[in-house]
């Protein structure tokens, strides 16, 4: 399987033969940190869904020129799934990220609840942040993700409500919930938010506000996972779901 690595941009009218080079960061990455040799295959993305497959053709500290061999442009997302993730302490936010992302996320909400430890506020929210942006971007790298998923602004209960209009499907993972994850009818194609919340859990308040804009509380499984966890497990269960409701075998 071939590196993955991130280029500014890709030309509009990149095809096999065409020359592309991995400069700054990524060049030092894959000359010097990685030792890729002349011949070896990579992938490279934009991080908005285009990207290429081609042979590393010369290498230095500053510059890592690939030969085109395969174009990569897959079509939109057919099922687009947002987290809306209460910020868990932050010796585990990264991971949080780094597993919604290998899972399949699109977006994630950043979000502090009741009762979230965790607040983000001034120049120290901002780097918090930065730091789930380049956790985003990482993580899609190794994964070999061509389409990054969007990290959005620091938001509240009310941003969420009024991000959960807009969907249409909104599950809100509840430790109190009667009903599984499997009884949701989730769709195989369109927009699906999924609320998690924090270490101690949703109040009956923010439950009732999700609730008038559509929301419905499901249960993820017999245990109860950390809020770090929590997203990636959803959305490997609401892809799953989709893909059977693709199917028809529900």
């Amino acid at each position: 399987m071939s590196d993955g690595f991130f280029v500014a941009s890709l030309p509009d009218g990149v095809s096999v033969g065409d020359r592309a080079q991995l400069t700054g960061a990524e060049a030092h990455h894959a000359g010097v940190v990685r030792r890729l040799d002349v011949g070896e295959s990579v992938t490279l993305t934009d991080g908005l869904g285009r990207g290429v497959v081609g042979h590393v053709c010369d290498v230095s500290k500053s510059v890592v020129g690939v030969e085109v061999d395969s174009v990569l442009l897959p079509g939109p997302p057919r099922l687009w799934v947002t987290v809306a993730q209460a910020l868990p302490k932050q010796d585990r936010a990264e991971l949080a990220v780094d597993l919604m992302t290998e899972a399949g996320v699109d977006e994630i909400l950043p979000w502090a609840g009741a009762r979230s430890q965790v607040r983000w506020s001034g120049e120290r929210g901002e780097k918090a942040g930065a730091k789930w942006v380049s956790a985003a971007r990482e993580a899609s790298k190794q994964a070999r993700r061509l389409r990054f998923p969007l990290v959005d602004s620091y938001a509240g209960l009310g941003d969420v409500v009024a991000c959960a209009e807009t969907y249409d499907c909104v599950i809100v993972m509840h430790e109190k919930s009667t009903r599984p994850i499997s009884q949701c009818p989730v769709p195989s194609s369109g927009r699906v938010l999924i609320v998690i919340g924090p270490e101690g859990g949703l109040t009956d308040d923010e439950v009732s506000a999700l609730e008038g804009v559509g929301g419905v509380t499901y249960l993820m499984g017999e245990t109860v996972l950390r809020t770090s966890t929590a997203g990636a497990v959803a959305v490997t269960q609401v892809r799953l779901l989709a893909d059977l409701a693709g199917r028809g075998d529900r």
